[in-house]
């Protein structure tokens, strides 16, 4: 297995430099089944976090970007049922993906609940706010 960082992502998906995304979609065409692409949840955390900030993906391309990444049979996420659940709650809210992704993971944890200080991710992400 081998470990996949944000930036072959970034290239592989925002096509924004022709070299790197040449090299990028070598390296994602060289995985396979038996020898796959392990991405973190940090990297998707991260991957999330550049296509919104830098390239302004609006909710349905990064949805897009997420779906292709858990449709590949060669790339391996971490704790998939918990991005499964992040995107769920991301796809059909408003809640930005960070919230969603800390929410299903407390909840994966068996935390009865989120508390935060952050309105927004209480109102969206299902978190209890502390006032």
């Amino acid at each position: 297995m081998t470990g996949i960082d944000t930036n072959i992502l970034t290239r592989f998906f925002a096509n924004d430099d022709h070299l790197q995304t040449l090299k990028a979609r070598a390296i994602l065409a060289s995985l396979t089944q038996e020898e796959p692409g392990w991405v973190p949840l940090a990297t998707i955390l991260e991957l999330v976090w550049v296509l919104t900030s830098s390239f302004r993906a609006n909710r349905l391309q990064v949805c897009a970007v997420l779906d292709e990444l858990l449709g590949r049979e060669e790339i391996v996420l971490e704790n998939v049922d918990i991005v499964h659940h992040a995107m769920d709650m991301y796809r059909r809210g408003n809640a930005d993906f960070a919230d969603c992704l800390i929410s299903s993971s407390a909840r994966a944890a068996g935390c009865s609940k989120t508390l935060t200080f952050d309105k927004d991710a209480a109102k969206t992400a299902g978190m209890t706010l502390i006032q």
